[in-house]
C-alpha cells in the first residue's frame, strides 16, 4: 500500500471565524461552570493567532485551534491533578451544546473534537493548554505523565521564549511571506506523523532567522 503524502492548505479565516467564536462561546460556560474554585483568562495562540490555520486536503483530520488558559489559583489552592479535572469537567458538561466529544487528555493539552462519525473524519479540534505566566517573565504548563498518571506544573523550554524575539525580527524585516510559504511547504514534505504542526513552525522560524540574522 502506497502512503499518499497529505496535501496542506491554508484555511480562509471566513471559514474558521465561526468556529472560532463557537469555542469562544463554550469557554465562556466553562468560566462560569468553575468560578467557584477559581477564575481562568483564555487566550488563542498559535496558528489561528497568526492566520496560518492549515489541512490537508487529502486526509480525514481537519484544521485545529490552540488555546491558552491562564488559571488565577494564587493561594495555590489547587493542584496540578486539580485544576486540569476541574476544566475537563467543566467542557464535558457543555461539550455536547456544540457537537464535541469527550475531552481527551495528552502531555500537555486538552483536546475537544468535532468528528464526522458517517464518513469518520475529524472536522475541526481544539487544544487547551493550562498555563501560569511566572512574575520572573518564564511560563509554565500542567504537564501529564501518563505512564505514571501524575500531573506536575512544567517550565516551558528555552526555545519557547526564544521564538517570539524571531518572529519579531522576521517581521520587522518584512519577511513573514516567507514563514508561511516555508511553513506550508514544510508540512507537505513531512513523513513524520508525530511531528506537531508547533514544532514545524518552530523549524521554519529558527531556518529563516539563521537565513537571514545568522546564528546568536
Amino acid at each position: 500500500m502506497v502512503n499518499v503524502m497529505p496535501n496542506f492548505e491554508y484555511v480562509s479565516k471566513n471559514e474558521y471565524l465561526p468556529n472560532k467564536k463557537q469555542i469562544i462561546e463554550l469557554i465562556n460556560l466553562v468560566q462560569d461552570e468553575v468560578r467557584n474554585e477559581f477564575t481562568f483568562r483564555y487566550d488563542f495562540i498559535g496558528s489561528v493567532e497568526r492566520n496560518m490555520v492549515t489541512r490537508a486536503i487529502n486526509s480525514s483530520v481537519g484544521y485545529d485551534f490552540d488555546v491558552n488558559l491562564r488559571v488565577n489559583d494564587e493561594e495555590e489552592n489547587y493542584n496540578a491533578y486539580e485544576i486540569k479535572k476541574i476544566i475537563m469537567n467543566g467542557f464535558n458538561k457543555y461539550n455536547h451544546l456544540f457537537s464535541y466529544d469527550y475531552c481527551e487528555d495528552s502531555k500537555r493539552v486538552i483536546t475537544i473534537k468535532i468528528k464526522d462519525k458517517k464518513n469518520s473524519r475529524i472536522l475541526h479540534s481544539c487544544d487547551f493548554a493550562v498555563v501560569h505566566d511566572c512574575e520572573d517573565g518564564r511560563q509554565q504548563y500542567i504537564r501529564f505523565n501518563k505512564n505514571h498518571q501524575s500531573y506536575c506544573w512544567e517550565y516551558q523550554p528555552k526555545g519557547f521564549y526564544q521564538q517570539n524575539e524571531r518572529v519579531a525580527a522576521l517581521k520587522n524585516e518584512g519577511l513573514w511571506t516567507d514563514v508561511r510559504n516555508v511553513y506550508l511547504e514544510k508540512k507537505n514534505y513531512n513523513t513524520d506523523l508525530n511531528k506537531k504542526s508547533r514544532s514545524i513552525y518552530a523549524e521554519t522560524i529558527n531556518e529563516l532567522y539563521k537565513q537571514n540574522f545568522g546564528d546568536d
